[in-house]
């Protein structure tokens, strides 16, 4: 078995300006100023990473939990509806099914936001196994997510690769010992995804040249 470890926001769905959005709009709603370039480039990490790096709050404090809730209150009601899926999510996926891949997600999004993000993905139904910032200790960069849905996956780290579009995601791989490939979709461009086996523009330039990826080089080994 081979398996293709996913991540969500940014990669199968254009998500990553709104949870910026609603970021600052929660840190706003606290009276705290951020910038939003700051919290553009923190999205991908969990909120136990963002908080304490554009605003110097514990997630775990009264304060951090309230902007944490008021944060995803903002994003279910306000961004969330105009979300959409990555162009060629949907067929990539299908893609990596017909060749067999197991699919599991590993995502920094809380678990009450994963299956509507999956659906406005259009993929819900075709992915069985997933993680989300509930199913470990520490988001991305660390590597618990991604080790987490390997496990879930059940399959060996060399039997994997992961397909993600932040520096995080590739750094979370890395330090779980999988390969990863990079798509510039998410707003990262090609030299900040260094250390992916490849790189490309979206899930459609993929497809694409799907052949040539490391995915058909895993398929047959």
């Amino acid at each position: 078995m081979k398996a293709v470890i996913l991540d969500v926001d940014g990669t199968l769905v254009d998500s990553n300006d709104a949870h910026a959005h609603a970021w600052v709009d929660a840190f706003t709603d606290a009276g705290i100023t951020v910038d939003y370039d700051a919290v553009r480039r923190s999205i991908g990490m969990g909120g136990d990473k963002l908080m304490p790096a554009v605003a110097g709050i514990d997630e775990s404090t009264p304060l951090g939990a309230r902007i944490a809730k008021r944060r995803g209150e903002i994003f279910t009601t306000t961004y969330l509806p105009a979300v959409r899926a990555m162009p060629g999510a949907r067929e990539l996926l299908e893609r990596f099914i017909a060749d067999d891949f197991v699919l599991s997600v590993a995502s920094s999004a809380a678990e009450d936001e994963l299956q509507p993000l999956l659906e406005r993905a259009g993929v819900a139904d075709l992915i069985p196994h997933r993680t989300s910032s509930d199913d470990a200790e520490h988001s991305k960069p660390d590597p618990d997510i991604v080790q987490a849905a390997v496990r879930e996956a059940g399959v060996d780290k060399s039997d994997a690769i992961m397909l993600g579009d932040t520096p995080y995601d590739v750094e979370a791989a890395l330090r779980a010992g999988i390969a990863i490939v990079g798509l510039e979709c998410g707003g990262w461009p090609r030299g900040k995804l260094a250390g992916a086996a490849a790189v490309f523009r979206d899930p459609v330039d993929l497809l694409v040249r799907y052949d040539a990826s490391p995915f058909a080089t895993l398929r047959i080994s």
